[in-house]
Parts: C-alpha cells; structure tokens; sequence
C-alpha cells in the first residue's frame, strides 16, 4: 500500500479548511528535553496509548498547520528549516523536503498571504527564510509575516547578549523586518481577526508574546495552542511545564485557561507538537483534563 503524504491530512471546519504538513518528528531525546517533569509514570493514562506515547518514553513532530480560508493561504508557524546551525541536534543543518510537501499541498511559497508567528522559538521560524545565493531571504515573499510586538521587543533585546539567540535573529527574523514583510501587533485580551474566521488571541507565559490562533468555521471551531502545550500529558497534568517557558506561572495559568475554555465543547485543540492525529476534542477529568479522538481526514490540495 502506498504511503499518503501528510501533506493532506487535515481538518475542514467548515470554511475553514487546516491541513497539517510534516516537517520532522522529534526524537524521544529532545522531546523528554522539553519536558523535563514528565516521568514513565506520567504515560501510563490509557487515552495516551498508542498515538502519543508507548507507556515509557514519547515523542514529538514540528509540523506547520496551512489553512485556506475565503481563498486566502495562511500559515501558522514556520518550523526549522533548512541550512541552519542549531544547538539542538534536532534541527541542526536539516535538509527536509518542507517546501515540497507545502506545494503538494496547495501553499506554494508565492501563494502564501499571511505568515502567523505564534512565537519565535528556533522551531517555529525557521522556515520564514531559505538561503539564495548565500543570503537568507523571505520564504513567502508575497505574505505578511505577523506576530505579537512583544515577542518581537524580547526577542531582539535578548539576541543582544545570547548568540543562539541571535543566530536566530540573523536567519529567520531580522530578513523580514529589512524585506519591510513583518507586521508588529498589538494584540487585545479579546484576540485580533486577521482573516475571516481567524482570530489571533494572546497567550502569554511561554513566551511575553506567545499567541494562539483561533478558526472559526461554519461547522465547528478550532484552537491551534502553539506552545501553550506541547504534548498531550499536559492536560493530564497542566501543571507540567515546558523547559521553554519564560514564565513559568504564566504559562500554566494559561494552560489552565485554555483548557477549561475547551472542556466540554466540540472545539477542537490542534497542537503544534502533537504527534499524529494532532487533535482532538478536550474533556475535564479527575483534577486535569483529556483529549478526545478528533483524528484528520484525507483532503485535497487547497483549491487555485
């Protein structure tokens, strides 16, 4: 039996349609990284098995979520990338065929109107440049890159006196600002509509600018978390943070936030990180939450 691409794997609200393209799955050891507090014990809830754990030891995917909307193409995240030096071994100097299965999926990078940046973590702008002719240049060149103008301030002060950091500011952030394509918002406690249906809201505490993403379809809502979670233990345990969080605090207030918003409803939660099916529907449990079965369907590409 042939392999279906991911590329086509997604979710359609109604109007609002989200395919999810794979760049990566993170190995055991990176992942176990980011979650530092997660032990076997943590693993051994049944509605975990098989898909996001085997019982002892778990793992994660960096993959982007593409949504088309009233025509337009919008993309959440931007992964890795390709050619980049990186500390973690993951995602160090990746050659991945991300654009590839993007086209396959319809979002061609010229096609591409909007860039959404939930944060700028090294796993989440990568792609937002690809090298040509030894420069790095805007991946989407005809797509507003927009992003929380928070998370941008921090970012840039702290590329000042961390080279990691700045490494990141150099390839993936600082050629869109100079191409004039990065949009610095101001984002409300109520959320700001970008696009018909799609509604950037504030989740701080991962990061000080960490957004989440909001659809809206005539079918059934959705929220894509970005790292306001990264693996469904989490809601198991909300308190369980990730090695990540700027502040810590904030970020299971958050948790707890969106979570309890979730329960109970037929929204579905799409997590940046969460390995195949990548969502699911959230339901209130003993003193934490769990996910239900919302696997993605086979779709076509997005339509010219």
């Amino acid at each position: 039996m042939s392999r279906i691409s991911p590329a086509f794997l997604g979710w359609d609200l109604g109007g609002v349609v989200v395919r999810r393209v794979d760049e990566i799955d993170m190995s055991p050891a990176t992942s176990q990284w980011l979650l530092p507090d997660a032990t076997p014990e943590h693993l051994h809830h049944p509605w975990l098995q098989p898909d996001f754990t085997d019982g002892t030891a778990f793992a994660m995917h960096v993959h982007i979520f593409a949504i088309e909307v009233n025509g337009k193409r919008i993309l959440v995240d931007t992964g890795i990338g390709n050619d980049k030096p990186r500390q973690i071994p993951d995602a160090d100097n990746l050659q991945t065929p991300l654009l590839a299965r993007l086209t396959a999926a319809g979002f061609a990078p010229d096609t591409v109107d909007l860039v959404i940046t939930t944060h700028m973590h090294v796993d989440h702008v990568g792609w937002n440049t690809h090298l040509v002719d030894s420069r790095w240049a805007p991946t989407f060149p005809n797509a507003r890159y927009l992003t929380d103008r928070r998370e941008w301030d921090y970012w840039t002060a702290a590329a000042e006196s961390d080279e990691e950091v700045a490494q990141v500011h150099r390839d993936s952030l600082r050629p869109i600002r100079d191409n004039g394509l990065y949009d610095l918002l101001d984002i409300p406690a109520s959320g700001l509509e970008v696009a018909d249906g799609v509604r950037l809201v504030p989740t701080r505490g991962h990061t000080p600018g960490h957004l989440s993403v909001k659809l809206t379809g005539t079918g059934r809502n959705a929220l894509i978390s970005g790292d306001s979670l990264h693996h469904p233990v989490q809601l198991a345990y909300p308190e369980m943070g990730s090695v990540g969080d700027v502040d810590p605090a904030g970020a299971r207030t958050t948790r707890h936030r969106l979570l309890t918003e979730l329960a109970g409803t037929d929204d579905l939660l799409l997590g940046t990180h969460f390995t195949h099916p990548s969502s699911g529907r959230v339901q209130q449990r003993d003193n934490g939450f769990q996910l239900l079965d919302a696997s993605p369907a086979l779709l076509p590409p997005a339509s010219l």
